[in-house]
């Protein structure tokens, strides 16, 4: 199964990719991108800000005919173009570069846009905010269905470049949901919000926002305290099992993409060993860091590595891969497998051709790692695996 490679370069591919499976429709994305494959056959840093100019037209072009909605009263339609919109925003922004003037406003109407297409649709999500310091962290909060009582959740942590909405439009709310489960997409430090208006970079021991995070949701009267888990998507494949590792009271993980040593990636991208994920990629890192030059960020990277961290962890836990992954390399789902000496349950999910999601988190279909980690969410914390018909 291949990835939808309509440019000559990996990263706008990649790019496309993740809007197709967020929801975007296909002829809307075609007359974004027709007019920029002459751009992209320049590299994948060249051309950013056209590829924004087109997908921001083409929302604002959205956002127009969501109002002419509005005005008939038809909201249900207007949410639905809305969200629509606000994924082509986040998309467009999200492959800038730090600093473009024009970044924060195309974030800033995504955001909005989110909130309102979602409301407008009756999507049952709600942004929150948890308490971090004297900051917070944004949030959102997907309920569970058909359940009485306190339910299961899952804490569903960024990537290196993702945010919360991505994390939403991944659908893999949608299908714990289905099954019982509450889900929190968080724009943890370095990621969506916390990087963008809260000025929290990302550091390497992901438990000092992963506790208090833990504590929000365990607060909360519609969840079961003694069954949230958590998981994590790219970079999340680092910091989820960070975070489980150091605090016990998670019953039960998952990645989605193992990423054990993401230290050593960044040695291997200085040498152009792998795929980078966005354009412009040692500016962002920079950025998502706090690092004022490239030996600031390689000291603050040195920390991610999860060798003497899987040992920690002592519930159920899942390594999912693809087998055909050209950012994060398949030897790091083996070497987090083999350490996780202590789970109780461990078990490691490689995708192959057979049924797809072979590229990074897969990026070439998304469905298999969504449903496979859903049904083993429902299986450790309680949830259920379908209605039998």
């Amino acid at each position: 199964m291949a990835m939808f490679n309509y440019f000559p370069n990996y990263v706008w591919n990649l790019t496309v990719s993740i809007a197709l499976g967020s929801g975007g429709q296909i002829g809307e994305i075609m007359d974004m991108c027709q007019p920029l494959l002459e751009k992209a056959k320049n590299g994948e840093d060249a051309g950013t800000r056209e590829f924004m100019h087109a997908w921001v037209r083409v929302a604002d072009k959205l956002i127009g005919l969501a109002e002419e909605e509005e005005a008939e009263g038809r909201f249900f339609s207007a949410g639905e173009m809305r969200k629509r919109a606000a994924l082509y925003y986040i998309v467009a922004e999200r492959m800038q570069g730090q600093g473009d003037p024009e970044r924060m406003v195309t974030y800033k109407k995504g955001l909005a846009n989110f909130a309102q297409g979602t409301r407008q649709a009756g999507d049952k999500v709600q942004r929150f905010e948890v308490p971090y310091g004297d900051k917070v962290i944004p949030v959102l909060y997907t309920p569970a269905e058909g359940v009485e009582g306190p339910a299961p959740a899952v804490v569903y942590l960024n990537g290196l470049d993702s945010c919360k909405e991505l994390l939403y439009w991944s659908w893999l709310p949608h299908e714990l949901a289905k099954r019982g489960i509450a889900t929190l997409c968080v724009d943890q430090p370095g990621t969506g919000e916390s990087l963008r208006l809260l000025d929290l970079p990302a550091h390497y021991d992901s438990e000092k926002w992963g506790t208090p995070i833990y504590e929000w949701l365990a607060a909360r009267d519609d969840v079961d305290a003694a069954r949230i888990g958590i998981t994590g998507i790219s970079l999340g494949g680092y910091y989820a099992p960070r975070v489980c590792a150091n605090e016990p009271r998670f019953a039960s993980g998952a990645v989605w993409g193992a990423n054990h040593n993401w230290a050593e990636v960044q040695q291997k991208r200085l040498k152009r060993e792998g795929e980078n994920p966005v354009p412009h990629y040692w500016d962002h890192v920079k950025w998502v860091f706090g690092a004022k030059d490239m030996d600031t960020f390689f000291e603050k990277a040195a920390g991610f590595c999860l060798d003497g961290q899987m040992e920690k962890i002592k519930v159920p836990f899942l390594v999912t891969h693809g087998s055909k992954d050209r950012q994060i390399a398949l030897d790091y789902a083996h070497q987090s497998y083999d350490q996780l000496v202590n789970s109780p349950l461990r078990k490691l999910k490689i995708f192959t051709e057979r049924e797809g999601g072979v590229e990074h988190v897969g990026a070439d279909n998304m469905s298999f790692g969504r449903n496979y980690i859903a049904d083993w969410f429902a299986e450790t914390l309680g949830g259920r695996t379908g209605v039998e018909g």
